[in-house]
């Protein structure tokens, strides 16, 4: 399915996203360094489903604006999101889905708007805080830089993987590289520093749907951070087949095992514009009894 790219502007600086489908929206956020044109296949995947897909560059990627330094933290995008949803008229609760650096987006967007959000759908997503080196387990923020790196080139082999991922990569990757490579380390920091344990609770105790994807061969999420998000969303998880960008690889297999949670949202919206219905009708049948009496109590 195509989409089209659309530019905006959010509090005066410039801001760029991507639109497909029509029907439940569905906001999807990229990983750390990409942007909306990497996640292509994947938005047309969950478009096919009745749903609209909105995929906007976060920050500093993609075109649009850096956050100014007083507000770039995970609330400072949470933030930029509802504004951004405001501007251009999304005003209904979202499934809210986020990859990587996006999952952890999509985890404070979501405790800070809890009434915009519908469900949340986090892929290999970072906000575990928890990192195993030998038999001992850590903070991920002990994790030195060079071992994060060492597992980026793991993240697309084998070679049948990396005929499709490298591509689509490359294609939002390079670029944002060029045009602001301050970015992709201030932003790299923040991932690797996000604890995200305690707005899944709360987000677990507010009864928010949570599902929580992951790929056994994600050598950048490692198993540890998975498990932690699992058990403060109360969620047993799944386990996909693949590495760290695993739906880039396989984004039909990704529609297929978000069926159940787009599907679950669809008849809660349903339930929800029914109910709203009836409430509209047993409204205007009072206002009508009450102009009836009104009449008739008048004298002739």
């Amino acid at each position: 399915m195509t989409g089209v790219e659309r530019r905006t502007v959010v509090h005066d600086r410039p801001a760029s996203y991507g639109l497909a489908g029509e029907g439940l929206p569905v906001l999807l956020l990229h990983g750390w360094a990409l942007g909306q044109h990497t996640y292509r296949d994947v938005i047309g995947a969950i478009a096919e489903q009745g749903c609209q897909v909105i995929a906007p560059a976060l920050p500093g990627f993609g075109g649009t604006a850096e956050l100014p330094g007083d507000e770039f933290s995970l609330r400072g995008y949470a933030q930029w999101l509802a504004d951004l949803l405001e501007t251009i008229g999304i005003d209904e609760p979202l499934v809210v889905v986020g990859h990587s650096f996006g999952g952890g987006v999509s985890v404070r967007f979501a405790h800070d708007h809890r009434a915009r959000v519908r469900a949340l759908v986090l892929v290999n997503s970072i906000g575990g805080s928890s990192w195993k080196r030998g038999r001992t387990l850590h903070s991920i923020t002990e994790r030195p830089l060079w071992d994060w790196g060492l597992h980026f080139p793991g993240d697309v082999w084998p070679l049948r993987q990396a005929t499709r991922v490298l591509p689509v990569l490359v294609e939002d990757l390079v670029p944002n590289l060029l045009r602001n490579p301050r970015a992709i380390v201030k932003v790299a920091n923040l991932a690797r520093r996000a604890d995200l344990r305690d707005e899944l609770e709360a987000l677990r105790d507010s009864g928010l749907p949570i599902s929580i994807i992951w790929g056994r061969r994600d050598g950048i999420i490692p198993r540890e951070s998975f498990e932690a998000l699992c058990v403060a969303s109360g969620v047993e998880g799944t386990v996909v087949d693949g590495s760290h960008s695993w739906l880039l690889a396989d984004p039909a297999h990704f529609g297929e095992i978000i069926t159940n949670d787009v599907n679950v949202a669809k008849a809660a919206r349903d339930i929800e514009r029914r109910a709203a219905e009836r409430g509209a009708r047993r409204k205007g049948l009072r206002r009508v009894q009450s102009l009836s009496l009104w009449h008739q109590a008048q004298p002739d």
